[in-house]
């Protein structure tokens, strides 16, 4: 009889643990199937595109856009001859909206007046402003037999002086000649560490120091070791400010001395400007001409702004030429201003 239950009690453990078992395995998910793919072809690109180039594909029209929507108004003003009183009071707005300036705008509308629009006020205008522009804008890259030739390149901090310094020594060698960048700007954290990246970008070589240190001793010695490799150019950073009491104007006046002195020449000295700030870039070019010998203006950021009448204002007021003008982002975006073609692009169709 023992043996009897001993053997029941066997049959419902077993059978117990069958159902256990089989309800465990009905709660496992059932693994998924991949579905079925198209057979990958051997060949996926047969010919590749070239990445397209922001110079190749903008025209100086094109990144004058905020400017010339400002001379919209002028274009849509049709006749010929003498111009009536609400064509010239459209005229003087459009100038004053463009940064030209007050004064130059008086004197572009006494001529209009005088000459009248035989040709319409598109022509007219655009004789008057290319009359704007007759400083001699070229650049120099040589200096007196065994000198180094310098540029030196001064403005406050923000005006984009380090860029432009990297764009030029691009520009340069390009063109084929071996340039030391010299970071004389010695009280901007971040200055020479910007620089450095040009340099190396570019294919440079650079003296920086410590921050803080004296910029006439950096601009000295980048000049000595060019003179010494035998180096093309030296394109000299300055400060924007300094941080201490002296006088920032007479600390780049010491700096242009240092750079003029043998085996050094300063062959141009550039004034950096930021085209977005209008008159107030006219301000400051008139504190550094004094200090710094200015013989050419750089205008940066001229794409971004629609204030682009301040070319004309820079050259009308104090005579001084507009060298080169920023219209990008991009190292090659810093071009050779030409008179001719940035009318064109503000007046025409």
């Amino acid at each position: 009889m023992i043996v009897l239950y001993v053997a029941l009690a066997i049959v419902v453990v077993l059978a117990a643990g069958t159902i256990v078992w089989r309800r465990r395995r009905r709660r496992v998910a059932p693994s998924l199937v991949a579905p079925l793919r198209a057979a990958m072809p051997d060949l996926l690109v047969s010919e590749t595109a070239p990445i397209p180039s922001i110079s190749d594909e903008f025209t100086l029209h094109d990144r004058l856009a905020s400017s010339r929507g400002v001379f919209d108004r002028v274009r849509s003003i049709s006749g010929t001859g003498e111009l009536s009183a609400d064509q010239l009071e459209v005229v003087e707005e459009v100038l004053l909206r463009s940064d030209v300036g007050v004064t130059t705008t008086s004197t572009v509308l006494e001529e209009l007046r005088a000459k009248g629009a035989p040709d319409g006020v598109v022509a007219a205008l655009r004789e008057i402003l290319l009359n704007s522009f007759t400083a001699e804008r070229s650049t120099t890259t040589r200096a007196d037999a065994g000198r180094v030739p310098v540029w030196l390149f001064v403005g406050v901090n923000g005006v984009g002086k380090t860029t432009t310094i990297g764009k030029l020594a691009k520009r340069h060698h390009d063109e084929g000649r071996a340039v030391m960048l010299a970071a004389g700007d010695t009280f901007r954290a971040a200055a020479a560490d910007q620089l450095e990246q040009w340099a190396t970008r570019t294919g440079s070589d650079i003296v920086r120091a410590n921050e803080g240190a004296d910029p006439g001793s950096v601009v000295h010695d980048a000049i000595g070791r060019a003179s010494a490799r035998g180096l093309d150019l030296v394109l000299a950073d300055t400060a924007g400010r300094r941080a201490n009491s002296t006088n920032l104007l007479d600390e780049l006046s010491k700096v242009r001395r240092v750079a003029d002195r043998a085996p050094g020449q300063v062959v141009e000295t550039l004034l950096v400007l930021d085209a977005t700030t209008g008159q107030n870039a006219l301000s400051q070019a008139r504190e550094f001409l004094a200090a710094s010998g200015v013989t050419g203006i750089v205008l940066t950021k001229l794409d971004g702004t629609a204030r682009g009448g301040i070319v004309v204002a820079i050259e009308r007021d104090l005579a001084i030429p507009v060298k080169f003008v920023g219209v990008g982002e991009g190292v090659d975006d810093l071009i050779v201003f030409e008179p001719d073609a940035f009318v064109d692009s503000l007046l025409g169709a």
